[in-house]
């Protein structure tokens, strides 16, 4: 409606602009003094205006009379309120309903954080009898193979340290250390502390941090034990996630470890596997076994390679692993 009036008026002034415009244009440029006006020229302008009134009449009129979209934008709206009239007086005609029964709503217990503890099961294994367990012949071969060419190397470059191996251990010691610890040596850590048990110092794999002495059979019981009675507890089934599980078998002693982290390299009794805490995601599994760690020691030795980012070299006849750039 706003719109058309505001149309109408445009209108009217525009014409009156134009008519204004067109009297201009017919006069001369020095005009003469004005006549008297004269009855028909009166009459011209009385028209003309008369013109203007009616064509302002019109728009306005037809700004009045409703088009068919707003007659049904009308009828539309008188509809939806006489439903909702309808409906407000239906709600009214309807009793008071019932209060529904209270529920009692019984709040579930808040998640405990950090996750409970229970005893490793690990740490208290059943009773069982020393059995000696031969050793595969195929892995004992293959594991001495790779300690002839770790003692080949230490002997010619590095003889201090290669004193420091230990002589060899025993199948029965070996036997008797299972059965109070209740898991079972894999192979070829079995094969290796039958050639060598343990280091007397500083061993070979000194590559960890500042340095690492190989610990024998028995060392192996008492270092197991010594762990079980300060952490009897088991947080998962993921060894790896744990500070200790008595699953493991630690076998290389970190002797300059800050005692915070992990000071010990260990075995996994269930697959084999060779791991240590390297301080940030905890006791996770390095190599996939002990036949793995002598493999890789003994290529670093013979072909100067870098083992967990350190190179071998010697000082004074003794194995030292340097940073590796």
């Amino acid at each position: 409606m706003l719109k058309l009036v505001r149309l109408a008026l445009t209108a009217v002034i525009l014409t009156a602009i134009a008519v204004r415009l067109r009297r201009r244009a017919q006069m001369p440029d020095r005009q003469p003094p004005p006549p008297p006006p004269s009855p028909a020229k009166g009459t011209r302008m009385g028209l003309a205006w008369a013109a203007i009134a009616g064509i302002v009449t019109l728009t306005l009129a037809a700004a009045m009379i409703p088009t068919e979209a707003q007659e049904a934008a009308e009828s539309r709206w008188r509809a939806y309120q006489a439903e909702q009239a309808a409906v407000t007086a239906e709600l009214e005609r309807l009793p008071t309903a019932t209060a529904a029964p209270a529920v009692t709503v019984t709040p579930s217990p808040a998640p405990t954080w950090p996750p409970v503890e229970i005893p490793d099961p690990n740490c208290s294994p059943a009773r069982r009898p020393a059995t000696v367990r031969p050793v595969d012949p195929e892995v004992k071969r293959a594991v001495d193979r790779q300690w002839r060419r770790i003692e080949r190397w230490l002997k010619a470059n590095a003889p201090r340290t290669y004193r420091t191996l230990a002589g060899p251990g025993r199948a029965r010691t070996i036997a008797i250390a299972e059965s109070q610890m209740g898991v079972d040596f894999p192979d070829d850590l079995k094969a290796s502390l039958l050639r060598h048990n343990g280091s007397r110092g500083r061993s070979v794999f000194g590559f960890w941090f500042d340095g690492a002495d190989a610990l024998g059979v028995r060392e192996i019981r008492d270092t197991w034990r010594w762990l079980c009675s300060w952490e009897r507890t088991d947080l998962g089934d993921d060894p790896a996630t744990e500070y200790w599980n008595g699953r493991m078998i630690p076998f290389l002693h970190f002797a300059e470890r800050d005692s915070e982290d992990m000071e010990y390299a260990v075995v996994d009794s269930a697959g084999g596997a060779v791991g240590w805490d390297d301080t940030i995601s905890g006791m996770a599994p390095r190599l996939p076994s002990t036949y793995a760690l002598l493999r890789a020691v003994a290529d670093a030795l013979e072909h100067g390679r870098a083992v967990d980012g350190w190179r071998p070299a010697v000082q004074r006849g003794a194995l030292r692993w340097d940073d590796s750039p």
